[in-house]
């Protein structure tokens, strides 16, 4: 008989998924020196959402329509993560006269524009965000990204979407 894993082991498991990705993130930050534009903290961001809740829903371990609320909210911060890392990789495909004018930097933002404005402008990304400026088997950081919001996106959307008892065969 197939054993169908617990939907508190799954919640646990994005939850390690997304550490370990922040965690990384992290390391290329302090022991690299590869400081991260307005879009990499975005999506650093979105992904520490996507881990909180996933930790909480371990925590509660839910049954019924508020399980699968959570994998709903869980896939939507995904995707928004997955829409931000796209939008990302298409600067970083830009051609060089194409490519927008560096702006300022995001703790100056946060202090003298509005809100609204400052995540206007973080979500266009600037001339920061279209640099490339390390590669790991020939993808970019956004794009490894991109790969990983996909993926927690899709369990996301299968858990949701599947059985939660097994059933005789």
């Amino acid at each position: 008989m197939l054993q169908i894993t617990s939907q508190r082991t799954m919640f646990l498991g994005l939850t390690m998924i997304s550490i370990s990705a922040i965690s990384f993130a992290l390391y290329l930050e302090k022991e690299m020196g590869l400081l991260p534009c307005p879009l990499c903290m975005t999506q650093r961001s979105l992904l520490i959402i996507v881990g909180f809740i996933s930790f909480v829903a371990s925590l509660h371990n839910p049954q019924g329509w508020v399980m699968k609320s959570y994998w709903t909210i869980c896939a939507i911060f995904s995707l928004l993560g997955a829409s931000v890392a796209s939008r990302h990789i298409w600067l970083q495909n830009l051609t060089e006269d194409l490519v927008p004018a560096c702006g300022p930097s995001l703790e100056y933002m946060l202090a003298t524009l509005p809100f609204s404005e400052t995540i206007q402008l973080i979500l266009m990304g600037d001339g920061n965000c279209a640099e490339i400026v390390w590669t790991f088997a020939g993808f970019t950081i956004p794009e490894q990204t991109l790969g990983l919001f996909l993926s927690l996106g899709l369990i996301c959307i299968w858990q949701l979407f599947r059985k939660t008892k097994s059933q005789p065969n």
